[in-house]
């Protein structure tokens, strides 16, 4: 029973030290500020549906490098090699692409709906965050977000979703840079 405890406290230890050393994964949500707000535009034009898809598509592609200069300006361990739960986070974040598969299956057969499943699927990858960075903050974002895009999904065109999920990728911003400061005055 003292093994099980002495890894619990090991494990919490190295999670603590990627939520500080990470500032919680601030650097990829603010990198996802400007996909959000390209997928804004191209939902704002005249384009085809699919070619709108396509280009949404195409808006993930600099994440890791706008993640990168992210945590350049913020002063972020982007690898944070010491610590072995990072191939963990890089798991949580693999494990997306998989999903996107069903997005681009609704490119083609749902296009009207091909943006609320990848914000959906976006919103729902933050889950194991809240485990990895001790955050609340991630989830209940994690749960809000795939709900709330359900409901504009149906309800709204995919403009309306695109704005709001800018508006909440802002939010989550905001509440992830509280809740470090938070931890560290604790």
């Amino acid at each position: 029973m003292k093994n099980k405890a002495e890894l619990f406290s090991i494990m919490n230890q190295l999670r603590e030290d990627a939520a500080h050393k990470q500032k919680r994964g601030l650097h990829f949500i603010m990198a996802s500020m400007p996909i959000w707000l390209a997928i804004l535009i191209i939902q704002s034009t005249t384009l085809p549906l699919q070619t709108k898809g396509v280009f949404t598509f195409f808006c993930s592609a600099p994440l890791v490098p706008l993640a990168l200069v992210m945590s350049k300006l913020l002063k972020i361990d982007f690898q944070n090699k010491e610590n072995p739960l990072t191939n963990l986070g890089i798991l949580f974040s693999l494990n997306q692409i998989l999903y996107i598969l069903i997005a681009m299956w609704a490119l083609y057969d749902k296009p009207t709906h091909m943006l609320m499943i990848y914000a959906i699927i976006f919103g729902a990858h933050l889950l194991p965050y809240g485990w990895l960075y001790q955050s609340k903050v991630y989830y209940v974002f994690a749960i809000c977000i795939p709900i709330l895009n359900l409901y504009l999904g149906i309800s709204y065109p995919p403009v309306v979703l695109a704005g709001t999920m800018l508006c909440v990728e802002i939010l989550l911003c905001i509440c992830l840079a509280l809740e470090e400061r938070e931890s560290l005055k604790a």
